[in-house]
C-alpha cells in the first residue's frame, strides 16, 4: 500500500504532544514559533524570583527586606493584566492590529528592565560610581518595574493572540501548550543560568543578565513575526464603544461565592509564596549550596508543577470537585515546608530539594484547582469568563507580591532579634528567621483549608460535567 506524503505528515504531527492543537489557521510551525514568548517570560521569572534574589542577599550583601521589596514590584503590577487584556480586546486602529502592539511594547519594556538591572544592582550593593546615594535604589526599582510590566504585558497579549488564531476546537489545547512551554522555559533557563553563574563575579552577572535581555528580544521578535493578520477597520467601527469595567465587576460580584473563592486564592497564594525570596538564600546560607546548585531549585519547582499538572488532568477526568482537589495541593504544601524545615538540622540537601519540588507540586495543583473554580464561577450580565479569570489573577498576583515582602521582612526582623540574643541562646542562629517564615506558611495553609471548607461540594462532578471543562482549557 502506498501512502501519500500528506497522510504521513498528518500521522507524524498527530503523534506529537499537543499535536491536536494544530489547525489550518495555526499550523504547527507557527504555533511552536508563537509559543517562544512563553519561554522568554519563564526565563525572566527565573532571573527575578530565583537567581537574582540569592545573588543580592548572599553575594551582594543586600538586606532581605530590600530584596523582597524589589522582587515584589513586578508581581504587584500583575493585576493590571486584566486591564491589558481588556484594552487589547477593544483596541481600535486603522490597520487592524490588536495584540501585536502590546506584545511588542511589552517585549521592549522587558528588554529595557533586564538591560539596566545588573548595573543598578552593583550600585545598590555599594559599588557606587555616582555621588547621588539614591541612584542604586532608583535604578533597581526602575529595572524591576520595567521587567515586571513587560513580562505581564507580553504574556497577556501573547495568550490573547494565540486564542485569536486558534479555532474553537483547538483553543483550549493551544493555551495548554503555552502553559507547558512556560514551565519548560523556566526549567531550562534555571539550568542554563545556574551553569553560567557557577563561577560568580560581577562581570559574569552583567553578562548573564544582559545576555538574557538580548535573548528575550530575539525570542519575542521571532514569536510575533507575521502572527496577526491585518484587518483594516473603518472609522465607524473605531467609534463603537464597549462595556465598562465597573458594570462588569458589579455583575461578577453578584454571582455567588466569588468573594470566598478570591479570599482562598489570596491567603493560599501568600502561604505558598512567602518562601520565594528566601528558598535559594536558605540553601546558600544555611546548607552551604553554591549559586549554581540553588538556581537548580527553580527547575525542581517547575518539575513539581508539571507533575501536579498531570495529576490534575487525571483527577479532573475522574470528576473530582476542584475545591476538593485544591485541598490536596494544600496538604502537599504542608508536607513540603516541613521537609524544608527539617533539611537544616539534618543537613540534608536531598530533603531540601524534595521540599522544593513538593512546593511546586502543591502550589501548581492549588493554582490549577482555584482557577478551575474561577472558570465555573456563576456570573451575571456583562461579567464573563475573562473577568472571572482576571479577578483570580488579581487576587493571586496581589497575594504573591505581598507574600514576598512579608517573607523577607519577617526573616530580617527575626534574625535581628535572634542575633541580639532576645530569643535565647538556642535560637541565636541564622536559620531561625527562615524557620519562622516556613512555620508561618504552614499556619496560613491551615487557615486556607478553613476558608476553603464551605466551597467543597459534597457530591463529585459527573463525568459529563468534567468533560465540558478539560484541563486544556486553563490559561496560564
Amino acid at each position: 500500500m502506498i501512502f501519500k506524503a500528506s497522510a504521513l505528515k498528518k500521522i507524524s504531527v498527530n503523534m506529537l504532544p499537543f499535536g491536536d492543537a494544530v489547525s489550518d489557521d495555526l499550523p504547527l510551525g507557527q504555533l511552536l514559533r508563537l509559543s517562544l514568548f512563553q519561554v522568554s517570560v519563564g526565563m525572566a521569572a527565573v532571573m527575578l524570583l530565583g537567581t537574582l534574589n540569592r545573588v543580592m542577599i548572599v553575594e551582594l550583601n543586600i538586606g532581605a527586606m530590600l530584596v523582597a521589596a524589589m522582587i515584589a514590584i513586578p508581581v504587584l503590577v500583575a493585576p493590571f493584566r486584566a486591564l491589558v487584556g481588556f484594552k487589547s480586546d477593544n483596541y481600535k486602529s486603522a490597520i487592524g492590529w490588536k495584540r501585536i502592539p502590546y506584545l511588542w511594547f511589552g517585549t521592549m519594556w522587558q528588554f529595557g528592565g533586564l538591560a539596566i538591572m545588573p548595573m543598578a544592582l552593583l550600585v545598590l550593593s555599594g559599588d557606587r560610581t555616582l555621588d547621588w546615594p539614591w541612584a542604586g535604589y532608583f535604578g533597581a526599582a526602575l529595572a524591576f518595574l520595567l521587567t515586571g510590566v513587560g513580562m505581564h504585558m507580553t504574556q497577556t497579549a501573547g495568550l490573547a493572540l494565540a486564542a485569536d488564531r486558534a479555532t474553537e476546537e483547538t483553543r483550549p489545547k493551544v493555551v495548554a501548550l503555552l502553559y507547558v512551554m512556560h514551565l519548560i522555559g523556566m526549567g531550562i533557563s534555571a539550568i542554563l543560568i545556574g551553569a553560567l553563574l557557577r563561577d560568580y563575579s560581577a562581570l559574569r552577572l552583567v553578562q548573564v543578565v544582559q545576555g538574557t535581555a538580548v535573548v528575550t528580544l530575539l525570542l519575542n521578535l521571532i514569536a510575533l513575526w507575521k502572527q496577526e493578520k491585518v484587518r483594516p477597520m473603518t472609522k465607524a467601527e473605531r467609534a463603537i464603544t464597549g462595556p465598562t469595567f465597573r458594570d462588569a465587576w458589579t455583575d461578577l460580584a453578584s454571582g455567588g461565592d466569588a468573594g470566598r473563592l478570591l479570599a482562598v486564592v489570596f491567603i493560599g497564594t501568600i502561604a505558598f509564596n512567602m518562601q520565594d525570596v528566601l528558598l535559594e538564600p536558605y540553601g546558600g546560607e544555611i546548607l552551604g549550596l553554591s549559586v549554581s546548585a540553588t538556581t537548580f531549585l527553580t527547575a525542581m519547582w517547575a518539575g513539581g508543577a508539571l507533575v501536579g499538572f498531570a495529576f490534575a488532568a487525571r483527577w479532573l477526568a475522574q470528576g473530582i470537585d476542584p475545591c476538593r482537589m485544591a485541598t490536596r495541593g494544600i496538604l502537599a504544601g504542608i508536607a513540603a515546608f516541613s521537609a524544608v524545615i527539617f533539611s537544616a538540622p539534618m543537613g540534608s540537601p536531598v530533603l531540601f530539594y524534595s521540599g522544593a519540588a513538593l512546593i511546586g507540586f502543591g502550589g501548581g495543583l492549588f493554582g490549577v484547582s482555584t482557577l478551575t473554580a474561577a472558570m465555573t464561577m456563576p456570573t451575571l450580565g456583562n461579567a464573563g469568563r475573562g473577568l472571572a479569570l482576571g479577578a483570580w489573577g488579581a487576587a493571586q498576583a496581589t497575594g504573591a507580591g505581598l507574600s514576598i515582602f512579608i517573607g523577607g521582612t519577617v526573616r530580617d526582623l527575626v534574625n535581628h532579634a535572634a542575633g541580639n540574643g532576645t530569643l535565647g541562646e538556642a535560637l541565636a542562629t541564622p536559620a531561625t528567621g527562615y524557620s519562622v517564615v516556613y512555620h508561618t506558611e504552614i499556619g496560613l495553609l491551615f487557615i486556607t483549608l478553613i476558608v476553603l471548607g464551605p466551597l467543597v461540594r459534597l457530591r463529585p462532578m459527573t463525568r459529563g460535567e468534567s468533560a465540558k471543562l478539560g484541563l486544556a482549557d486553563f490559561p496560564t
